[in-house]
């Protein structure tokens, strides 16, 4: 069976969840695969009102892609901020849209509404992507804005 976590791996999900039951994450009796500790740590870097999309945290850490990104988080990611990593179209992640959305109103995050009456807002991922700034203003990362 491949390893979920390792970089290479061409077997792994789609881009995932806040984390499987069960799955130990954070603080967990088990020790977490390297790769998975190094995106967990990114996430945890990504101040409130900001995200990162799966394919951007695969680039700050010089390996793997989104869809590893996101079999970390969909194995891992309950332990971290989960709802700060998304897809690259902006669109919230089915399943967990509510519990996304209730985040992203009580941090500010910036949003866009949805193109039918009703619809569920998307991420405005020219505003909300951080750009890694020590100062966690969250400008729009470059060729973004």
């Amino acid at each position: 069976m491949a390893d979920p976590a390792d970089p290479a791996d061409p077997t792994d999900d789609e881009e995932g969840a806040e984390g499987a039951e069960g799955a130990t994450g954070r603080g967990g009796a088990h020790r977490l695969p390297e790769y998975a500790d190094r995106v967990l740590t990114e996430v945890e870097r990504i101040p409130p009102g900001r995200v990162l999309t799966y394919g951007d945290i695969a680039r700050r850490l010089g390996g793997g892609g989104p869809r590893q990104v996101g079999r970390v988080m969909a194995r891992y990611g309950g332990a971290v901020p989960w709802w700060r990593v998304v897809r690259a179209d902006g669109r919230l992640l089915p399943g967990h849209e509510r519990r996304a959305l209730e985040h992203y109103r009580i941090e500010g995050t910036p949003l866009r509404a949805g193109a039918d009456p009703g619809a569920t807002p998307r991420l405005d991922l020219r505003r909300a992507v951080w750009d890694g700034g020590a100062d966690g203003s969250g400008a729009p990362a470059p060729g973004r804005g």
